[in-house]
């Protein structure tokens, strides 16, 4: 039978200088090899000075234009090659201007077929009154679907750029959330105590008279976006991470874009294979109607407003 080893016999072992050396617990240089500190290494300032003249010597020899026929060949080809660029774009942009169809003429390119089937049969496939709103997300729904989705993406891209970690966010709004707006501005917060309900209530009619009058999901979603920034400048993060927090901005977000996503590729299989498309349209002039024209503009009025209040947010702290 073998005998158990004493600690004391054990450390003396190769066995035991090994692991310990490979865990990291005993630097093996340590004790071992004679070491002495690095010093500062002292530049004597004779030699900076030479050194400088020598560095302004060089800079002279080689970008002074009187010294160097090389350099002053290229500075005169490169003002050559300018002036000619933009002698060139000039006359491009004017001969492209030259050739644009008279003012007014019948047989414009704008006078065509596809502004003419908005404007005369746009009503009747769409149901709203708002030509624009009633061109852009049905008849183009699949461009603004990808505008929509260039917002989430930008707002993804900023996200990977300037967010910080969680227990850094928690550290800077215990110390100071509010660095670099004032702090409790009685004439802020009471301005912003009025204004931001209405601007609220203002956007979301925006939004949902998008289809009836101008207005729609881009600029309704800008305007409660600028409701929630006025906000959290006037009274801090965490009055406004009681309503709005990361958690529901999340939610609000994908949300709004799978629902565009699911709604859109519904309108677009059904319209592209000339199958019956089941979502009423209504009676034009009334909220319910418009078809799809409604909830789209829900959807993109909260990816806009998602996206205002992320930027500011991340550029102000690193985090929603």
């Amino acid at each position: 039978m073998s005998r158990r080893k004493s600690r004391d016999e054990y450390e003396k072992t190769f066995a035991f200088r090994f692991f310990r050396w490979l865990s990291g617990r005993k630097d093996p240089y340590v004790g071992e090899v004679e070491m002495q500190p690095q010093q500062e290494r002292v530049i004597p300032e004779e030699t900076i000075i030479e050194r400088m003249r020598e560095s302004e010597m060089i800079r002279d020899k080689i970008y002074d234009e009187e010294l160097n026929r090389a350099a002053r060949i290229f500075h005169r080809i490169y003002v050559g090659v300018a002036i000619f660029f933009c002698v060139a774009l000039v006359g491009i942009l004017l001969l492209a201007v030259s050739c644009l169809p008279p003012n007014g003429h019948a047989d414009n390119p704008v006078n065509n077929v596809v502004s003419e089937r908005y404007i005369e049969s746009g009503l009747q496939e769409t149901g709203a009154l708002n030509i624009v709103s009633g061109m852009i997300l049905t008849y183009r729904a699949f461009d603004t679907f990808g505008e929509t989705n260039v917002l989430f993406i930008a707002t993804c891209c900023v996200m990977i750029l300037l967010m910080l970690d969680d227990a850094i966010l928690k550290k800077e709004a215990a110390s100071n959330d509010r660095r670099y707006e004032p702090k409790n501005d009685a004439i802020l917060q009471g301005v912003a105590f009025v204004l931001c309900p209405i601007i609220f209530i203002f956007g979301i009619y925006i939004i949902l008279n998008g289809h009836l009058s101008p207005g729609g999901g881009f600029s309704g979603g800008a305007v409660m976006g600028s409701g929630l920034i006025l906000y959290v400048a006037a009274f801090g993060f965490r009055k406004t991470q009681r309503f709005f927090d990361e958690h529901i901005y999340k939610i609000a977000k994908i949300t709004a874009l799978c629902m565009y996503g699911l709604i859109g590729t519904y309108f677009y299989m059904t319209g592209a294979n000339g199958i019956e498309n089941h979502i009423p349209l209504g009676i034009p002039g009334h909220i319910l109607s418009s078809g799809i024209i409604l909830p789209i503009n829900v959807c993109v009025g909260l990816e806009v407003a998602c996206t205002m209040y992320a930027f500011y947010a991340l550029f102000r702290r690193g985090g929603l």
